[in-house]
């Protein structure tokens, strides 16, 4: 069997229409996704309604990212205290949760925040951050000592992550494997591809492959810069390098 799990989509059409394609290709069966559907893309709306039309797909396993959230429980505390420290966000959030209706808001606020999927005899926690919490960052520079701090009590062999759109993984002293997947969305990789994993899952075991697709950034690009908020243009930057930052 063949798994594909995808995160931090953020809005980006392009990109999910580029991924769904090679996921198609590659002959994946079944499609996890780890959340951030929506936030400070060029669609977001869009991505939404996309993902909703998989709510009762067996076949997809879908979870909260943390800016869900955000825009489902938007308020003014939250923009206020999201501006004082990442002003274009803020007015992304703003936005996004303008733009987003109630039923897409629900979408995003029903989804759990962590899911465990048995597969195959294996057993996979599905976060967005970290089994702690869906912000903490797990990156490639992470100390295992930490990594495996987050892992206390946590039963699963493979815990799948994202959130800081950059692909890392490890294996544990005590034989757990935990893989970032990366961003489809708005990958931070030096090169701005679309990043997403494949597990080939066969008798217990399983084969890990972050896997990079090209997709139509400068067209995402275009379609961010035209949005109707401040700083949309610096966000837009992003997509074509990512090496420059403006949260």
């Amino acid at each position: 069997m063949k798994i594909a799990v995808i995160s931090d989509i953020h809005g980006n059409m392009e990109a999910i229409e580029a991924v769904e394609q090679d996921i198609k290709n590659k002959g994946c069966e079944k499609v996890f996704v780890l959340g951030d559907y929506a936030m400070a893309g060029p669609e977001p709306k869009e991505a939404v309604q996309h993902f909703i039309k998989f709510s009762n797909n067996p076949n997809y396993k879908m979870i909260q990212g943390n800016t869900d959230l955000m825009i489902a429980d938007y308020n003014v505390e939250l923009y206020a205290s999201l501006k004082s420290k990442a002003p274009v966000m803020a007015e992304a959030l703003k936005n996004d949760s303008k733009n987003l209706d109630f039923i897409e808001k629900r979408f995003l606020k029903s989804l759990p925040i962590q899911l465990e999927v048995e597969e195959e005899g294996v057993k996979f926690l599905l976060v967005h951050g970290s089994p702690r919490r869906n912000n903490e960052d797990i990156l490639p520079d992470t100390p295992l000592q930490d990594v495996e701090s987050m892992l206390e009590n946590v039963d699963a062999e493979v815990v799948l992550c994202g959130h800081t759109h950059i692909p890392c993984g490890f294996q544990t002293r005590n034989k757990k494997t935990v893989v970032n997947v990366g961003s489809i969305g708005r990958p931070f990789t030096q090169k701005p591809e679309s990043c997403y994993l494949i597990i080939t899952v066969e008798n217990g075991k399983c084969v890990f492959e972050h896997n990079f697709v090209e997709y139509n950034k400068e067209r995402a690009s275009e379609k961010l810069a035209r949005r109707d908020f401040l700083g949309s243009d610096k966000l837009a930057g992003m997509l074509l390098n990512p090496q420059i930052r403006h949260f």
